[in-house]
């Protein structure tokens, strides 16, 4: 992975009016654009929870998602910003620390200026810390590290998850099985509460679709060899393999499925997506060899090139322009959050919160956000998740990353 981004304290930026002219995402200091030409106190406040002063992935996940957010409020200001208001973002480094999240929260509230919407940038433990307080101070939130009740309106009512479901995931392989005629599948996975939760669900879903499941394994994430759960796998013929992995692991299995020679179709996960090797050449990773000959790997549509998109180019645009994309824009959900509050406040005419959450449910109000990462949400009175449709994902080879999106 990239270096990781180093950044310290409560950043404050405000994004320029017309999208232009902001600053360095990576910059260590504090500076403000974007409402500059207006009465600072007719902006509306939002704020942006990231990592970014972690290490390693974490850093690069936050500093992508922070960007996005970043993009987002940049292109929602050039659109007119909110009730011809505009967007003022302050980015928390929470360094991926729940405590520090919580903290530099409670100091951000104390300020005494309205903070009318939140994103995050996860893990699912900054969702965990953060949503209490949010909630109870009425602030609209959006998430990218959902958990087990984030998406529970009766629990958080002005929460709304960005990121599609285990369930909306697995969903996205049924298109890819039909397509290639498979009926039976093995599952590869790993030791992670996800890697768990996505193989039960790929049991689940797969069966009641009327696919078999002829095998699943895991292994543990400190392995460094996966062997023998592939050849139990292999011994049970199944017509593709279903891989879970993230990281090194995502090595290990591929090279362990070389290593037995077992020449299989292998559908792998946004996880194994996100993991380097399938996108850097040797030695760093495997891109171009034996090992991901057979892989097909799950993306979000927006996460592939597509020039002929306008509207996807734009907003990869934005975010280039604003800062880094070390990784994939599977984390640049945020650069929809503020369309959706701008469609959901101006349905509402208000900035209430009660109103804002009543028409973020509305199907026409979803219908006319001008969202690109994920082309639609689906939020409704039970549920506050993405609820994603199959068509959001697509599965591409292998291949290298540029400005978070694969190169098609």
């Amino acid at each position: 992975m990239l270096g990781a981004v180093a950044a310290a304290g409560v950043t404050a930026l405000t994004l320029a009016a017309c999208g232009g002219g902001t600053a360095s995402s990576g910059s260590d200091e504090s500076g403000t654009q974007g409402a500059s030409d207006e009465d600072p106190s007719d902006s509306i406040k939002v704020i942006v929870f990231g990592g970014i002063g972690a290490e390693g992935v974490l850093a690069d996940n936050a500093r992508t998602s922070v960007t996005a957010a970043e993009a987002s409020v940049a292109s929602v200001n050039e659109a007119g910003g909110i009730l011809d208001r505009k967007l003022e973002i302050e980015v928390i480094d929470d360094t991926a620390d729940p405590t520090v999240a919580v903290t530099k929260l409670q100091e951000a509230l104390s300020k005494g200026d309205e903070i009318v919407a939140s994103m995050n940038s996860g893990p699912s433990t900054i969702t965990d810390a953060t949503l209490p307080a949010l909630s109870e101070s009425g602030i609209i939130s959006f998430g990218i590290g959902p958990t087990a009740d984030s998406a529970d309106p009766e629990v958080y009512p002005y929460n709304f998850d960005l990121s599609p479901t285990p369930e909306d995931y697995v969903r996205g392989f049924l298109p890819a099985m039909e397509e290639n005629g498979y009926a039976s599948a093995a599952i590869i996975h790993g030791s992670s509460a996800y890697s768990e939760a996505f193989s039960g669900m790929i049991d689940d879903v797969f069966s009641e679709s009327g696919y078999e499941v002829v095998g699943s394994q895991g292994f543990d994430n400190d392995a460094l060899d996966m062997t023998p759960q592939l050849d139990s796998l292999r011994s049970k013929d199944p017509e593709v393999l279903i891989m879970d992995a993230y990281g090194a692991p995502t090595t290990y299995v591929l090279e362990g499925i070389e290593k037995l020679g077992w020449d299989v179709p292998i559908l792998a996960n946004t996880s194994v997506a996100a993991s380097p090797a399938i996108s850097l050449d040797p030695p760093t990773g495997l891109l171009g060899t034996d090992a991901v000959e057979n892989l097909n790997i799950q993306i979000l549509v927006s996460t592939a090139q597509d020039a002929e998109n306008d509207a996807l180019v734009e907003a990869v645009d934005f975010m280039a322009e604003i800062g880094d994309l070390p990784s994939t824009l599977i984390n640049g959900l945020n650069y929809d959050a503020m369309w959706l509050l701008k469609a959901a406040a101006e349905d509402a005419g208000s900035l209430d919160p009660d109103a804002i959450a009543e028409s973020l449910i509305k199907p026409e109000v979803q219908e006319t956000a001008a969202t690109v990462m994920i082309s639609q949400y689906n939020f409704n009175a039970e549920s506050h998740a993405a609820n994603s449709d199959p068509s959001e994902f697509m599965f591409v080879a292998p291949g290298p990353v540029a400005n978070g999106q694969f190169e098609q």
